[in-house]
């Protein structure tokens, strides 16, 4: 189908639609898993969606919709963007907290390199004192 054809058809206005509604009920998915804290399903999920984004875009470039159409697009948009907005305020978030936990884990390593060789040095002394106690 030409894009002048797709231009004018109805049907091609219902198919864009309905491709933003998958997209919204997407990301409605994907705000439910971050608030959930699921954020290997997240992630998942999140290559579909950037999937849906792309065939929208190319759809998209070909179809004009009438005005109530277009008020509809605003809309599902308007939805889309404010679960975006919250997703990525989670993954934020979330990062902020694995930086924390991150930089946790290196300073108990640091303090575990720094006094592991003088916990490991007082064995030695141990053994010597009962050899010690064995020859007297």
């Amino acid at each position: 189908m030409s894009a002048s054809t797709t231009a004018r058809d109805p049907n091609a206005q219902n198919t864009l639609l309905d491709r933003y509604e998958t997209l919204l009920s997407s990301v409605i998915h994907m705000h439910e898993l971050a608030n959930t804290e699921q954020w290997a399903e997240l992630i998942d999920q999140r290559t579909n969606y950037v999937v849906l984004v792309e065939e929208l875009r190319e759809l998209d470039a070909t179809v004009v919709l009438e005005s109530a159409a277009r008020q509809r697009k605003a809309e599902l948009l308007e939805s889309i963007l404010e679960h975006d907005v919250e997703i990525r305020r989670r993954l934020v978030a979330r990062r902020d907290e694995l930086g924390k936990l991150i930089g946790v884990s290196q300073r108990q390593r640091d303090l575990h390199r720094a006094y592991a060789p003088q916990q490991g040095a007082g064995v030695p002394y141990a053994a010597d004192d009962t050899d010690a106690s064995r020859s007297s």
